[in-house]
């Protein structure tokens, strides 16, 4: 009989892990709901398939397609319709396969007797744990329409933060690729021009011109073994942050970084902030919205800054004492949100935060973009300037001569 392995949450929120064996994951399901366990995952191990999304040739699931699916449904529930028959709708006109196979499949579990939540959580590549619980919520609560029109809210604004942050990288990033390209082209197939016309000339070359007719030599010499290590130390790299001290030395060194650094730490806070209260507002219990949002940092050293707050909070402390001690969040957001729990207020209190720091951030990056564009157009000018002007110095010597 195959072996399944399970995970799923107690109605107090505390997470149970298992191994059952049974003739399918249905089975299982079943078995761990009438023990009372929610937002249950089942994996079959002896196949080592889980739950997750489909492959398929016609297309992903991207945030877009998401936040789509999430107002409509929303409007669906709010129109009366029933749960299963606004699956079904969604699922006929969705263009996308993949996701149209995820909704045909979560339709199922409902109609076999799943909830909603549960349902989703068999599709974690689609549905993160903040979709699942806030789905939950809503469910339990009777609000499910809200809940959803929330979430399409966060997941419309989380896709703005992410937007520009990659917006702040593109530009330093295309002109330092165009730096790398002119100057590879020209120490690989100008420089052996030059160097060939000033061997048959004869005379003493300028220093300038020996060092990039040098660095020419040099690169031709070793392009194949450059290559190669710039990808083996790409690799290792990568494989260093895969590691959690890696990741954590290198998550610390990005927050301590002189420019990216403040942006990094903003971009953390204002995600907090937004992420901890919509899942606050939604009724999510205070203990699960802050492992949800530990998980979903992006930086080791805010999470576990997180998980320190979320350990002091179940000691009896507040939340306020362990944020400041962290050091991780400025002092004005521990104060806000000291304000937020000594008043009841602390979703709308999360919320003001995150519109504050969603602004701070779209201030660093035009900030950041600002200061960069000056400094990468000297760069590219002065690498490719020195190099024109090493070149030519040998002929404005030769023609001196010659006037001379």
């Amino acid at each position: 009989m195959p072996k399944f392995s399970w995970e799923g949450k107690t109605r107090t929120g505390a997470v149970q892990k298992g191994v059952t064996d049974a003739p399918d994951a249905a089975s299982v399901e079943a078995q761990l709901k009438k023990a009372g366990l929610q937002n249950i995952v089942v994996k079959d191990q002896s196949k080592g398939m889980q739950f997750k999304l489909p492959k398929f040739g016609g297309g992903s699931i991207d945030t877009k397609d998401l936040v789509i699916f999430t107002r409509q449904f929303a409007t669906m529930i709010d129109s009366g319709l029933p749960l299963v028959q606004c699956l079904d709708i969604l699922s006929s006109q969705q263009e996308k396969p993949a996701f149209k196979e995820i909704l045909l499949r979560v339709k199922e579990s409902v109609e076999s007797g799943s909830t909603f939540a549960d349902a989703l959580a068999k599709h974690p590549k689609a549905f993160d744990q903040l979709f699942v619980n806030l789905v939950a919520a809503g469910e339990i609560g009777g609000i499910l329409d809200t809940i959803l029109n929330r979430l399409a809210a966060y997941i419309e604004k989380a896709m703005k933060l992410k937007k520009q942050i990659k917006g702040a990288m593109v530009y330093p990033t295309t002109i330092m690729s165009i730096a790398v390209i002119v100057v590879g082209v020209i120490l690989v197939f100008v420089i052996p021009t030059f160097a060939k016309m000033f061997a048959d000339f004869g005379g003493e070359l300028p220093g300038p011109t020996k060092f990039v007719i040098g660095l020419s030599n040099f690169l031709l010499k070793y392009i194949i073994v450059i290559i190669i290590g710039c990808f083996a130390i790409a690799a290792a790299i990568k494989k260093y942050y895969a590691t959690p001290g890696g990741r954590k030395k290198m998550d610390a060194m990005f927050l301590k970084a002189p420019i990216a650094g403040p942006l990094i730490r903003k971009v953390a806070v204002a995600k907090f902030t937004r992420t901890l209260g919509t899942m606050v507002s939604s009724g999510v219990p205070i203990m699960d919205g802050l492992e949800i949002v530990a998980k979903t940092a992006g930086n080791k050293i805010v999470e576990e800054a997180i998980y320190g707050v979320r350990q002091a909070i179940s000691e009896g402390k507040t939340m306020a004492e362990p944020l400041q001690s962290c050091g991780i969040f400025p002092p004005m957001v521990v104060q806000m949100i000291a304000v937020g729990e000594a008043t009841g207020a602390m979703d709308a209190m999360l919320t003001k935060i995150a519109d504050f720091y969603d602004d701070e951030v779209d201030d660093a990056v035009s900030a950041m973009t600002a200061m960069m564009e000056p400094l990468l157009m000297v760069f590219l000018g002065t690498t490719v300037g020195g190099l024109v002007v090493a070149m030519y110095l040998p002929i404005f010597k030769l023609a001196g001569a010659v006037g001379g």
